[in-house]
């Protein structure tokens, strides 16, 4: 899996960009706040439609411009495809494969499919839940597209029923609509605790014998999925875990309506990580936390490799430089095959790395 080259125009701090990359390692060089980020966040958007750090399409837009522009030549499954999408202040955005306008962002699964670390990433395990749930909702989202449309309708429902417990008091006729949304949301939910738990039952398979040589053989990782407390089975059918979240549902319509808040559902999941039995969150040290989280993201991309049969796209964006030495050679040698995306300040950081092509990116601009 390559992307061979990249086109962008008005998208971030870019007015034009046409790029060819190597098919091993670019190295991504500049002074800070250049571009060199947004270009990562360019090849990472045309894998799944979504931004690591951008809530909204619009925000990838150059300010006083109304579109941009994204296109990827990428070679998967051992064809060629472009990759388009065109972004607009004023209508949604337009997907496009090898010239076939897309219906979802879901069809873009299993094309290209990018890993990406960044500083972020290095806090996941001391972070709040919703780090973790970002974090498996991007993953999944590349490989499902049954998860990505579930997910997507999911967001929108929760904000909907979210606005109507804020406001029944004052317009109590917005509760005839509740028991709709509570039915569609327990459908979409338990569609997606089914794909979350089985990710993390992959992730067990393949993070904890990482962590374990990072840290030479003297810490056991282990993680554990945390869902709605009703739900006894998160591998089970969707159609059996929706029963038990419209139990959960019900069990807490009241305390919802009290609150004015939305309490029950997939949206407070987390991720349990442990390192010899004892919680990562809690008692592990800054140093333990980061290995855990760099094995996270090293197992996320062996599990995109057996899922597809392709390498996924490392993006690694400014990522060595929060590393020690000694995390920097494991990471590094444990990427090895695969094209690789690396941003830094300074052109000297290819560390060994066989092959490669260097750019110099400078004001939004391929120097």
């Amino acid at each position: 899996m390559i992307v061979q080259g990249i086109e962008l125009d008005f998208f971030r701090n870019y007015a034009h960009l046409e790029a060819r990359f190597d098919p091993r390692v670019n190295l991504i060089y500049g002074e800070n706040a250049q571009g060199k980020t947004n270009l990562l966040e360019a090849l990472g958007y045309l894998s799944a439609a979504r931004s690591h750090r951008a809530r909204y399409d619009r925000e990838m837009i150059m300010l006083g411009v109304d579109e941009a522009f994204v296109k990827g030549e990428v070679f998967s499954r051992d064809r060629d495809f472009t990759l388009e999408a065109r972004l607009s202040r004023g209508k949604s955005r337009q997907l496009f494969s090898n010239g076939v306008r897309l219906k979802t962002a879901g069809e873009l699964s299993g094309i290209l499919t990018t890993v990406l670390f960044c500083p972020e990433d290095l806090y996941l395990i001391r972070e709040g839940a919703s780090a973790r749930r970002r974090f498996l909702d991007s993953a999944i989202c590349q490989l499902r597209p049954r998860y990505a449309q579930a997910l997507n309708e999911y967001t929108r429902l929760y904000e909907h029923k979210t606005r109507i417990l804020r406001d029944w008091p004052e317009n109590p006729s917005l509760l005839a609509t509740l028991d709709d949304f509570n039915l569609r949301m327990a459908q979409t939910g338990a569609i997606l605790i089914h794909y979350r738990a089985h990710f993390v039952k992959r992730l067990m398979e393949h993070a904890p014998a990482i962590h374990a040589d990072f840290s030479g053989k003297r810490e056991d990782l282990s993680l554990c999925y945390d869902t709605v407390s009703t739900v006894t089975d998160p591998q089970a059918q969707p159609k059996n875990i929706l029963e038990q979240l419209l139990e959960h549902q019900e069990s807490h319509r009241q305390a919802e309506l009290d609150c004015r808040q939305c309490l029950s559902g997939p949206h407070k999941d987390d991720i349990s990580v442990s390192l010899n039995g004892m919680s990562a969150k809690t008692y592990g040290s800054q140093g333990q936390t980061r290995t855990a989280a760099l094995s996270l993201k090293l197992a996320q991309r062996e599990i995109f490799q057996e899922e597809t049969g392709e390498w996924p796209v490392l993006l690694l964006d400014d990522v060595l430089s929060e590393l020690d030495p000694k995390r920097q050679a494991f990471v590094l040698n444990r990427i090895q095959g695969g094209q690789v995306f690396i941003t830094c300040c300074e052109e000297d950081k290819l560390n060994g790395l066989e092959g490669g092509k260097a750019f110099h990116i400078k004001d939004g601009k391929l120097i």
